[in-house]
C-alpha cells in the first residue's frame, strides 16, 4: 500500500522515495566477484554492462557512441543535436567547453541549436557508428518523431529511442496530428525505447504500446531545472519499484511479453546505480558521469537534452570539470578515489557479489530498508 497523506484538506499526496533513501541489505549468501555477471539484453542486442548513454551531445558523439559499445555499453546519439546540424560540430563542442559560469551558456546553447537539422547528416552518423561496429540506436523526440523517423529507418538504426521529458501513450492536441505510440511501434520491426514516465499508470501504457523499453524519471540531477521550471519532481526509488510492478502485471497481462525499465534520473555513483537496479530496473541511463571521461565531446562540459529548448529550457549548464579519466576507467576502473564515481559497474559486480546474487534479474529481488 501507497503511504498517502493528506498535504491539506481534501488534498492528498503519496510519499515518495529517493535513491538516496533506501539502502541494500545483503541476504545470508555472499558470492565471489568473478562469478557475478552484470550482462544485460534487449532484444536481440546483448550488453556487457547495463548502461545506457543519455543522449546529449556532451557525451555522445559517433566516436563515443562507439567507444561505448565496444565496452559493452548502448551508447545513443541524438539526431537533433549537434551532428546532425554541423558537418564537423568539433568547434562548437570546444567553445561550450570553455565557457564560464557568467558566459550566457544557455542562450549560446540555444543559438547553436536553432541550425536546421541536416537529414543527409542522419545518414551518415549512422553510417559511421556501424562501421565502427557498435550498436546503432538514436534518440528523437515526441514531437519531432513523425518528420524525423523515415530518415532515421531508411538510415537503418537498430533501437529507436523516443524520449520527451515526459512522455505519455496518449497525447492530446487539437492543433497538430499527435504521434500515436502504439500504431507507430506496431509498424516497426526494430526495438522501441520510449519515456521518460514516473508513475504506474504511464509505465503500463508505454507498456502496451508495445515498445521494448520504458525510461523511468527525466533525467534529473544536480543540473536538471525540471523541478523548478515545471514543478515535477521524481522520487527515483519509488518510481522504479511502481514501474516494475507495471511491468509484472503487464507481464500476466500479455501471457509473458517482458519490458525492460530504464532507470534516468539521481545516478552518480556505482551505489546509484546498484539501488536503481536493486528497485527494479533492467538498465541505467548515465549522463553527467560520462561527461567526465576523457574523451567526452564537451571536453567535461554537461548539459541535458532539453537545456537547448528555444523557449523553455529545462537544464543548466555544468561547466566542464577535469576529467576523471578514460571512459574505460569510468565504467571499470581501477578507481583511485574512494567516492564510487570510478569503476561504475565494477561497483555494482561487487555489490550484487556481496548480496549473493549471480545476475541482474536475481539482483531485483535483492532487499532495501528505509534508513532517512
Amino acid at each position: 500500500m501507497h503511504d498517502v497523506v493528506e498535504i491539506g484538506l481534501g488534498k492528498p499526496a503519496q510519499r515518495g522515495y529517493h535513491l538516496d533513501d533506501i539502502a541494500i541489505v545483503p541476504s545470508r549468501r555472499t558470492r565471489d566477484v568473478d562469478d557475478v555477471s552484470t550482462a544485460w539484453q534487449l532484444d536481440a542486442y546483448p550488453f556487457r554492462i547495463p548502461c545506457v548513454a543519455h543522449p546529449s551531445d556532451a557525451t555522445m558523439s559517433p566516436d563515443t557512441v562507439i567507444a561505448l559499445g565496444r565496452l559493452g555499453g548502448l551508447g545513443v546519439l541524438n539526431v537533433e543535436g549537434l551532428w546532425t546540424r554541423y558537418e564537423d560540430p568539433s568547434k562548437i563542442l570546444s567553445e561550450l567547453a570553455g565557457l564560464g559560469e557568467d558566459a550566457g551558456a544557455t542562450a549560446r546553447l540555444q543559438e547553436v541549436y536553432a541550425e536546421p537539422i541536416h537529414p543527409d547528416l542522419i545518414g551518415e552518423r549512422v553510417r559511421q557508428i556501424r562501421e565502427g561496429g557498435a550498436t546503432v540506436s538514436v534518440r528523437v523526440s515526441p514531437q519531432h518523431t513523425l518528420a524525423l523517423a523515415p530518415v532515421v529507418l531508411d538510415a537503418g538504426v537498430d533501437i529507436l529511442v523516443i524520449q520527451g521529458t515526459i512522455v505519455s501513450a496518449e497525447h492530446v492536441s487539437t492543433v497538430e496530428q499527435p504521434l500515436n505510440l502504439k500504431e507507430f511501434i506496431a509498424d516497426l520491426d526494430l526495438p522501441v525505447i520510449v519515456g521518460g514516465c514516473t508513475n504506474y499508470q504511464t509505465a503500463l501504457h508505454l507498456m502496451r504500446t508495445g515498445a521494448a523499453g520504458v525510461i523511468v524519471g527525466v533525467g534529473a540531477d544536480e543540473w536538471s531545472t525540471t523541478d523548478t521550471v515545471l514543478g515535477i519532481r521524481v522520487p527515483m526509488a519509488t518510481a522504479i519499484a511502481d514501474a516494475a510492478e507495471a511491468r509484472r502485471d503487464y507481464l500476466d497481462e500479455t501471457g509473458g511479453r517482458y519490458v525492460h525499465l530504464i532507470a534516468d534520473g539521481d545516478l552518480q555513483t556505482s551505489g546509484d546505480i546498484a539501488k536503481a537496479l536493486g528497485c527494479g530496473a533492467d538498465a541505467v541511463m548515465l549522463g553527467e558521469p560520462l561527461s567526465l571521461a576523457e574523451d567526452a565531446p564537451a571536453g567535461g562540459a554537461w548539459w541535458h537534452s532539453a537545456a537547448s529548448h528555444p523557449k523553455l529550457p529545462r537544464g543548466a549548464f555544468g561547466v566542464a570539470e577535469e576529467p576523471l579519466g578514460s571512459l574505460e576507467k569510468i565504467l571499470y576502473g581501477p578507481a583511485d578515489d574512494p567516492d564510487g564515481k570510478l569503476n561504475l559497474f565494477g561497483g555494482l559486480k561487487r555489490a550484487m557479489a556481496k548480496c549473493g546474487y549471480r545476475d541482474l534479474k536475481e539482483f531485483q529481488k535483492v532487499g532495501l530498508v528505509l534508513d532517512r
